[in-house]
């Protein structure tokens, strides 16, 4: 049996709200619960308690100079409390990224967040839309940077975040939502052993 009411929770910084126009996107394919990071790479104590019970933890964060903002940094390192205690062990997880840069190395970004699942024990997700990389691919289309760990985002340095590519937040959409999925799987089969 399929559990109707997986709780997913997106834990992100954003530094200029291209990322959280990203994070807003996954929050809405997968019905989760926004978890911002301050400028100080803090997140409210009751926050934890909502990572603690969500079945999904997404993580999110803009790449700069080649990895997480220093505030997601924080954020995972004072993820060590719930690491010593196993607390997110078996959680699905998943995460995005978003850079001015074409490239951007944002690969980078999500390979951080990637091990970082890794060490918590949890079981990452990974985009499953093929890319768009024909000569007739246009800047919309679904998984224009060719990303597979996860959903990567490009705005140009000077574009408000209105601005963002419709194709980049729909990826990001349908990202979340395989994430819930995902979890709806885990957690039903948990529930049948």
């Amino acid at each position: 049996m399929i559990k109707d009411n997986i709780t997913t929770a997106i834990v992100y910084h954003s530094g200029y709200g291209h990322t959280l126009r990203v994070a807003e996107a996954v929050a809405q394919g997968a019905n989760a619960t926004l978890i911002p990071i301050d400028a100080e790479g803090n997140i409210p104590d009751a926050a934890w308690d909502t990572l603690l019970a969500a079945d999904a933890i997404i993580f999110g964060a803009p790449t700069y100079m080649g990895g997480p903002s220093w505030q997601f940094k924080k954020f995972a390192d004072a993820s060590s409390k719930p690491w010593f205690a196993a607390e997110w062990e078996d959680k699905v997880m998943g995460g995005f990224t978003n850079s001015a840069s074409l490239n951007g190395d944002k690969l980078n970004t999500l390979q951080y967040f990637t091990l970082l699942a890794g060490q918590h024990g949890g079981h990452w997700v990974s985009l499953a839309i093929k890319p768009a990389n024909t000569k007739a691919a246009k800047r919309d289309d679904l998984n224009r940077m060719g990303a597979y760990v996860g959903p990567m985002a490009q705005v140009d340095a000077d574009a408000a975040p209105d601005e963002m590519s419709a194709g980049d937040l729909e990826t990001a959409r349908l990202y979340g939502a395989r994430v819930a999925k995902v979890a709806a799987q885990f957690t039903a089969a948990r529930t049948a052993l």
